[in-house]
């Protein structure tokens, strides 16, 4: 990509938001150094890093990136014979730290969720040098301090340091608490001048201590001096201290040479932990901007949808749909500079970059961009003073070195093309520039505010016009992109909302020819269409989403009706089994009782008692609750379309829609179809055949009306006929409610239907629809 067309998009800008985000220096770099690729598997494998990034974030939260530096130097320095500070052997082990940090959470989400094959394998390739972490964090603590731990020798040498400089204090503070110090003494402080202990004695005094002179004030009134009777023994403090730096240099020399032993595999560490933390910075990004990712093609095919530019705020960033390289390759976007035509150029345009670039995209889920090989920009007023072009000889520079490169795997974005020049010469020169651009084959999107190009987009196979919302109430663009619609000029609507004379304002459309006024109030018709069609298409989408939710309702209920229904059958089976051999029991009581009564009375049972026994014999049957049910032998019947039948499993009605396999039938009950098997279904009358003369036809509860009616688009005579019909059939199907569409429009519609049911002696109570059904375009009509 050229470095003009990047700056122009204000592509450094969206890496400037980026570099927000990272958690190192390694991270920033590579986010600094982001470019778009023209490599096709390239960017769908970045696409798919930025993913499944996003999807850690949005599972966890967060990601431990903490304590990772680039010491990809010190590692170069160790491997030389160079003695790293313990600052940099610290870093070095705080970014081993990080490696084992996010390879065991990357392991454990694997373990917890599901598969992340890219991260996963990023963090396959190092392992874990934990005993080298170990090793450094053991001899040197977090602030860079070498710990008396390292070696036994350091731990020795600074034992006796700290007792050497116990009996040197011991000593000055018996010098400074004398009788005579006070008058001696500037200050009876101990004091240290070039790492020897030293007192601030009087000028007058210096002699009474002897000794070496270190230091004085300024004023030259005070001398620091090391009293002759501490000098060995700071000598022996300094032969200490420089033995404790050796061993801390030996120490020091050692942990480098361990580094240069795992040069190659912190190398690799570096590297791995620069891309994921790339990765995520990428990811949070996207958070940030609410992004999603695109769906990439090879094809030339763009479709955002709700797109907005990245670098405008969200609470002021209009939302667009973009679509391009399907059905046409060319938009033209016409209309006066009222604002949001280089915006939406821009949108494209940056957008396109971001996603060869690997980043997530502002606008909705199934959004589709390309990989173009250049995308190439002529936007802005690029005048040059320095070398006397003027705005239209900027623009044809840029335009001839576009024309030199473009084919058929390019973006072109044109903004105000021709501009700068006479208009009839420009809007021509705009003309050619464009159809020689459309005969390579790229994609290109061009905003002008000639008014010769509108009919260029209906001259044009491939080619579109399209426009940018102007509010004549507001006075103010709306900033809303409109694809098929040309733009027109409001000029003359401003003026009138601003107060010109109306006799002025006639007096300049009389200038205006027949046929401009022609296609100026085409397009304003365009415009409303556009907008009915976009309303109507919302409320379509309420409605269909509505119906999807009561179909998956209803499915959930059939669920639990069948979960209900095996339920009660295993109970009354155990009900019943229990009941039975309750009275098997108690049969068998009674005739062993029988029995019994024979052998001790012999032939004395009186009547009496045979009758009190056939009477438990009968209290002991188990006594069921029969419904009268007829059970007929079913007949073999071969079933066609059209049959009415019945779902045994259901116990519902229901007619046959089409057979489909041998032993399967689609069937229709009320406002469900579902597959049934030929052995559940039991036929109850095949269709009538239809009768030429005419008939009065009675519906009764089975016949299968909508729960609602449609009227958007019919005449209003029409409409009512149509109500008055639908009403009848509906209180024949005892629906409790119903639902009338008949949409927003004018409301001449709306009242029409509104005023006939208020009147209907069957109508209870009537009122607008909820934001999910529909709204104020749907009446809900409720029957007594």
């Amino acid at each position: 990509m050229q470095e003009r067309i990047l700056r122009v998009l204000e592509f450094h800008k969206v890496k400037d938001q980026l570099v927000e985000h990272v958690s190192s220096s390694l991270g920033k770099r590579k986010a600094e150094s982001l470019m778009p690729s023209i490599d096709y598997a390239e960017v769908v494998r970045w696409q798919e890093e930025t993913d499944e990034a996003v999807k850690v974030l949005r599972i966890k939260g967060n990601v431990p990136l903490g304590g990772i530096f680039d010491i990809r130097p010190h590692v170069k320095r160790s491997v030389i014979g160079g003695m790293l500070s313990p600052q940099e052997l610290t870093q070095v082990a705080s970014t081993i730290h990080a490696s084992r940090q996010i390879k065991r959470f990357i392991e454990e989400f694997v373990d917890e969720r599901s598969s992340l094959p890219i991260l996963l394998d990023y963090v396959s390739r190092y392992n874990v040098l934990a005993n080298l972490e170990t090793t450094i964090k053991n001899a040197i603590d977090d602030n860079g301090e070498v710990l008396d731990s390292a070696s036994e020798a350091l731990r020795s040498l600074r034992n006796q340091l700290r007792t050497k400089e116990s009996r040197v204090r011991e000593r000055l503070e018996s010098m400074i608490r004398s009788s005579n110090a006070q008058k001696m003494l500037s200050d009876a402080i101990i004091t240290i001048r070039n790492d020897r202990f030293v007192i601030p004695v009087k000028q007058e005094y210096k002699g009474h201590y002897g000794g070496i002179v270190h230091d004085q004030s300024s004023s030259g009134q005070t001398l620091f001096i090391e009293p002759q009777s501490i000098v060995q023994l700071n000598n022996e403090l300094q032969e200490i201290r420089v033995k404790e730096q050796q061993e801390v240099e030996r120490i020091l020399i050692e942990l480098s040479g361990k580094v240069s032993e795992e040069s190659a595999e912190l190398e690799i560490i570096v590297d791995v932990l620069a891309e994921i933390d790339f990765m995520f910075a990428k990811a949070r990004y996207s958070k940030r901007m609410k992004g999603t990712m695109p769906q990439v093609n090879n094809e030339g095919r763009i479709s955002l949808f709700k797109a907005r530019h990245p670098l405008i705020p969200a609470d002021e960033v209009v939302a667009n749909d973009v679509t391009l390289g399907k059905d046409f390759t060319t938009i033209v976007i016409t209309g006066p500079n009222t604002g949001g035509k280089t915006v939406t150029l821009k949108t494209v345009g940056l957008c396109t970059l971001m996603a060869q670039a690997g980043l997530q995209i502002p606008a909705l889920d199934g959004s589709e961009t390309a990989v173009f090989g250049a995308v190439y920009a002529d936007i802005g007023d690029e005048q040059s003073i320095e070398q006397s072009l003027s705005t239209f000889s900027s623009h044809m520079v840029n335009i001839v070195d576009i024309l030199n490169k473009v084919d058929d795997n390019s973006l072109v974005l044109f903004d105000e093309l021709g501009a700068g020049t006479d208009p009839q010469e420009g809007a021509a020169l705009a003309i050619s520039i464009l159809d020689e651009v459309y005969k390579r084959g790229a994609r290109v999107i061009a905003t002008t505010h000639y008014p010769e190009l509108k009919a260029y987009g209906y001259n044009r196979e491939g080619v579109i016009n399209a426009s940018v919302e102007f509010d004549i109430e507001s006075l103010s663009p709306t900033y809303k992109l409109l694809i098929g619609v040309p733009g027109r000029s409001n000029a003359f609507e401003i003026s009138k909302r601003l107060g010109l004379n109306d006799e002025v304002i006639r007096t300049a459309r009389s200038y205006i020819s027949a046929d401009s006024n022609q296609v100026e109030n085409m397009i304003a018709s365009l415009e409303e269409s556009k907008r009915i069609a976009e309303t109507e298409r919302e409320e379509a989408n309420d409605f269909l989403k509505s119906a999807e939710k009561l179909h998956k309702d209803l499915q959930k209920q059939m669920i639990e009706f069948y979960d209900q229904k095996d339920t009660l059958h295993e109970k009354a089976a155990e009900k019943a089994a229990a009941i039975i051999e309750q009275a098997k029991a108690e049969a068998e009581k009674i005739i062993s009782d029988l029995r019994k009564m024979r052998i001790e009375k012999a032939a004395e049972i009186k009547e009496h008692e045979l009758i009190d026994a056939k009477r438990r014999l009968e209290e002991a049957a188990p006594k069921i609750n029969k419904t009268k049910i007829s059970v007929k032998g079913k007949e073999k019947h071969t079933f066609t379309k059209g049959d009415e039948v019945k779902v045994l499993s259901f116990d519902q009605k229901g007619h046959l829609i089409k057979k489909t396999s041998d032993n399967e039938w689609q069937v229709q009950i009320g406002i469900l179809k579902m597959k049934v098997a030929e052995k559940d279904l039991e036929f109850i009358k095949s269709p009538k055949p239809v009768e030429t003369k005419p008939m009065a036809i009675v519906k009764g509860r089975d016949f299968h009306v909508s729960l609602e009616l449609d009227l958007r688009g019919e005449r209003y005579e029409n409409a009512l006929l149509r109500v008055e019909k639908y009403i009848d059939d509906a209180l024949l199907a005892a629906y409790p409610r119903v639902s009338i569409i008949h949409g927003k429009g004018t409301g001449a519609l709306r009242q029409g239907v509104q005023e006939y049911l208020r009147n209907h002696r069957a109508v209870k109570n009537i009122r607008f629809g909820e934001a999910g059904e529909g709204g104020s375009g749907v009446t809900v009509v409720e029957f007594k």
